[in-house]
Order: structure tokens, then sequence, then C-alpha cells
């Protein structure tokens, strides 16, 4: 049994999930809506200290001129961001 831990506008929730015999581990559904997370998408897992560590995987950019600046311009192609997705995150920044 594998113990996962969510942060939730600085609230830790635990919540506890088990793997298969093919070493599968499942992130509950609360979990996953919780974080946004997609299938398919791409994770780093990594373990330390007796623990199993899940991250969105960050994404890779390049630095790119733009004018009389430089920006980050990712290395492969992301989904256009939602009105809903773009309206939450704003409210979640400015709290």
């Amino acid at each position: 049994m594998v113990e996962l831990m969510a942060i939730c506008y600085a609230i830790i929730h635990a919540m506890k999930t088990t793997m298969d015999a093919a070493g599968r581990i499942v992130a509950p559904k609360a979990l996953r809506e919780a974080l946004g997370l997609k299938p398919g998408q791409p994770l780093e897992v990594r373990a330390g200290d007796g623990r199993l560590e899940v991250e969105i995987a960050a994404t890779r950019v390049k630095l790119a001129k733009r004018g009389k600046g430089v920006v980050g311009v990712p290395e492969s192609p992301l989904p256009p961001l939602t009105a809903d997705e773009v309206r939450e995150t704003l409210k979640r920044v400015r709290r």
C-alpha cells in the first residue's frame, strides 16, 4: 500500500491507494482533479527517505528573443488554456 499526500491550499490530505501486480499506482480521482492531472501527462517519479514522490514534469523551454526581450518558448506544443483554467489560476495566485 502506498500513501499519497496532496497539498491543496496549504492543507495536507492523506489518501491511500494500492499498487497492482504490474506495479501501477492509481492516483485517487479527487487528487487528480485537485492537481489538474490529465491522462498521458508526463510525471516525474523519485524515491527517497522511504517516500515515493510524484511531481508534474516541468515543461522544457528554450529562450528566444522577442522584440527587446527574451522569453521562454516551450520545446513541444502545449494544449491551449481554457477560460476556466485562466480564471481559476488567477483566483489562486491573487489570494
